[in-house]
């Protein structure tokens, strides 16, 4: 569990102060009341010797003489008949060990401090008691005592509460520093500008920005590394699918030129799955945290990504459509093109000669969304969730592809907040793959 600054602060200023607080009790305690306890005892003790030298036994029977100090006196038996003295003062109990004890009493309205202790005789012990008034000083004392201590401790937690609104206080550029960080999106590696935090968080600040500034450094390296390894790659692949095409044309190449269509395909694939796997590095958040969102005209980029696979669907036999309503949303949009390619390439993959394939933009709701719904077999429902994984295809899945398809397209809607959903085309048949994204406009160029 995660500890608070404050908390810290306010129990290690707690203590010391209630320490503080306690020792000013005993300070008082010690200069005003114990001084005056301590004179009443002094008195007591004196009383006491000459209360023991009043004892005698005259008859076989125990004689107490009242002493000439004027102090209030009780002498009882072991079993505490009294023999001597006022009956209202009560027995204490005194330790065997130390044969002698101080105690209080109220008696008839007055504060009583007591001693009592024990005395040997020849017909057995005897428990004696002397008192005196403490005096209108000792409870006045004493309330004092209790009174300053009430108020110490009354300042104290008045004390605890100021430092808290104090600590409250100090803390909020803190609190402002996590609040505006918290409401960052994982692309914002703007820098925390220096000149609005405390000194004391500075160096913190200047840590983070230096974090951001290698975060930042390190995605663009990566992301130029991506784009390289893309134009390495694309650029010998585009050229041998070239050098094939006008080898399969030469007559003179017709004795080879089903295992020349063969490696034609086999290339074909290999360029389609290098391009897969470029894309599903691109869409990794990691490579994306930098990365600058703009408003995108959803309905235009489709049209577009569409207008590129209508002679594949005219050779294929499919009827692909577009139903595009204005909507607009902040994304990337090379990303958002290949989601859509995705989305395509498999409805005209998976559906068969006579099918038809519609691509559609609108909002649902406030949301804007992108689907793309086909009349093929479609996807059972165990499935949609399978489907999603990398490199996973469906059984009996016609052609080479190598299952990353809906895996991009799952990336790039993560990336974007937005949820993807599969589920099947209208009246049950086929499929109807739907992007949602999280909200209804964009703003910016």
């Amino acid at each position: 569990m995660n500890s608070s600054i404050s908390r810290q602060l306010v129990f290690w200023l707690a203590v010391p102060l209630t320490l503080l607080a306690l020792c000013g009790a005993l300070v008082h305690y010690f200069g005003n009341v114990a001084p005056q306890v301590a004179s009443v005892d002094n008195r007591l003790r004196r009383a006491a010797d000459e209360l023991t030298h009043q004892v005698r036994i005259d008859g076989g029977r125990i004689q107490v003489a009242a002493p000439a100090d004027a102090l209030a006196y009780a002498v009882r038996s072991a079993d505490r008949r009294l023999i001597a003295g006022d009956a209202r003062l009560p027995v204490a109990a005194v330790p065997y060990q130390a044969n002698a004890a101080y105690s209080s009493a109220l008696i008839d309205g007055r504060s009583m401090r007591m001693l009592t202790f024990r005395v040997a005789t020849e017909k057995g012990p005897i428990t004696m008691t002397v008192a005196d008034e403490l005096g209108a000083g000792g409870p006045a004392a004493r309330f004092g005592f209790m009174s300053n201590l009430l108020w110490d401790f009354v300042q104290l937690d008045l004390t605890l509460v100021l430092v808290w609104v104090g600590i409250q206080l100090g803390l909020r550029p803190i609190k402002r520093l996590r609040d505006e960080l918290a409401l960052r999106s994982p692309q914002d590696l703007r820098p925390i500008p220096q000149s609005s935090v405390p000194r004391e968080i500075a160096p913190l600040a200047a840590a983070l920005n230096g974090l951001f500034a290698m975060l930042g450094s390190s995605v663009r390296s990566q992301q130029q590394f991506i784009a390289n390894t893309a134009h390495q790659l694309r650029t010998p692949i585009t050229g041998m699918l070239a050098q094939l095409d006008l080898l399969v044309a030469e007559p003179a190449a017709s004795a080879v030129k089903d295992r020349l269509t063969m490696l034609q395909e086999g290339i074909r694939q290999l360029a389609h799955s290098a391009n897969q796997l470029l894309t599903l590095a691109r869409a990794d958040p990691a490579v994306n945290i930098a990365a600058r969102s703009q408003a995108v005209d959803l309905a235009n980029l489709a049209g577009e990504v569409a207008a590129k696979y209508f002679d594949r669907a005219l050779q294929a036999g499919i009827d692909l459509g577009a139903e595009l309503d204005p909507v607009r949303v902040r994304a990337d949009a090379s990303l958002l093109e290949d989601l859509i390619n995705n989305l395509v390439d498999n409805a005209l993959k998976y559906t068969p000669a006579g099918g038809r394939v519609t691509l559609s933009v609108g909002t649902d709701g406030g949301r804007p969304y992108l689907a793309v719904e086909d009349n093929g077999p479609g996807i059972a429902a165990a499935e949609r969730s399978r489907v999603r994984q990398r490199y996973y295809r469906l059984p009996n899945s016609p052609g080479h592809g190598s299952g990353l398809g809906l895996a991009i397209v799952e990336e790039i809607a993560k990336l974007h907040d937005a949820e993807l959903r599969i589920d099947a085309g209208a009246a049950g048949v086929g499929t109807r793959v739907a992007v949602y994204f999280a909200d209804s406009s964009a703003d910016g160029p």
